[in-house]
């Protein structure tokens, strides 16, 4: 066991600070079960701090400004946890809304549409990382930004979107370049489409 935590300790070390990492990452180094034991270690330790279960972090000290630890975004978690899992994600809801600046308000749970596997992360802050199934045209779009857009229409509902909130989606859009998002509103329902009417 002591030898598995000195390997991963050296490979840390080795490396960049800030980066998430799983017990796939090590498991060169030994069995899965022993890799997680090696790594609640250097948690304990304090060389990793554990954000989930599985999941820690190699962090990034700031010592500049005085601002310690430099978490990731639950956002960043997610995308790790995508890129692992070889599955793709694509942020809804409440979260979506905040993202594009139409609101103010931070889900406790932060919700991803997948083609993964469905479940609930508990991260270490008390929020949650929740993945649910979802049919490939949700997870098609080419453009971010529009894709975020059609999330947070469908948490509006059709019917409640008010001038700002158009006003601000329109400026948003037009940012972007109109063939990628021409072949992506295809995709949205057809009460979104007529709504951004590009």
């Amino acid at each position: 066991m002591r030898s598995i935590v000195n390997e991963i300790e050296n490979k840390l070390k080795s490396g960049r600070r800030g980066k998430i990492l799983f017990a796939a990452d090590f498991s060169s180094f030994g069995l899965p079960k022993a890799v997680n034991k090696a790594m609640e270690r250097l948690a304990e330790s304090g060389l990793l701090i554990r954000l989930a279960q599985g999941i820690y972090l190699y962090p990034q000290i700031d010592t500049r400004l005085g601002l310690g630890v430099l978490y990731p975004t639950v956002e960043t978690i997610a995308r790790e946890i995508a890129k692992r899992d070889k599955a793709r994600i694509v942020p809804t809801g409440v979260y979506a809304l905040n993202v594009l600046g139409l609101s103010t308000q931070i889900p406790m749970n932060v919700v991803f549409l997948t083609d993964g596997a469905a479940r609930k992360i508990k991260v270490g802050n008390g929020q949650g990382i929740v993945f649910k199934r979802t049919v490939a045209k949700n997870l098609s779009y080419k453009n971010d930004i529009l894709m975020l857009v059609v999330a947070a229409l469908k948490e509006i509902g059709e019917g409640n979107v008010t001038a700002e909130q158009l006003s601000k989606i329109e400026e948003l859009i037009s940012k972007e370049k109109g063939e990628d998002i021409m072949t992506d509103l295809q995709l949205a329902p057809a009460w979104i489409k007529k709504l951004i009417n590009i």
